[in-house]
């Protein structure tokens, strides 16, 4: 397993982050590796990535979601191994830090590749670059859902 971690400073509330964050099928805009997804049930994504011209479908269960706090989420299904979190730190009244935490299993040998690059690195701190540049030009967020799911393992 590998893991990254990346935070970045946003000029917008805590709830405007974290309402943003919740519409998962606007990451597209802002994240480029991400095709497309889907929003299935409020816990459960379907995703299409292409990552290093390596396209590739799974499932996202998400885990635990505390608003205005964290979204946690697993892959489940098979296939591409992969979990994370992104918090949300209000830092005052108009500026927030948003972090990204991720574990993931590179697979094949174009990712483990990749990997040892800081492909991954890279390209989550670019993909926090753009949603702040996102969230920022476009002041409110295109959405909110302001539901919480409970911690629990995945089975």
């Amino acid at each position: 397993m590998s893991q990254v971690k990346e935070s970045i400073e946003v000029d917008v509330p805590v709830t405007t982050a974290y309402d943003q964050w919740t519409q998962f099928e606007s990451f597209p805009e802002f994240m480029d590796a991400i095709q497309r997804i889907e929003q299935r049930t409020d816990t459960l994504t379907h995703w299409v990535t292409k990552i290093a011209g390596v396209e590739r479908e799974f499932d996202a269960e998400i885990t635990e979601q505390v608003p205005d706090q964290k979204v946690a989420w697993v892959t489940v299904g098979g296939g591409t191994e992969q979990s994370g979190l992104v918090t949300f730190r209000r830092i005052d009244p108009a500026h927030t830090e948003v972090t990204l935490m991720m574990d993931f299993d590179p697979d094949g040998m174009s990712e483990n590749i990749g990997d040892t690059l800081g492909f991954v690195d890279r390209q989550v701190k670019g993909d926090l670059w753009r949603f702040k540049h996102f969230i920022e030009d476009r002041g409110p967020a295109t959405g909110q859902w302001r539901g919480q799911v409970p911690r629990h393992a995945h089975s």
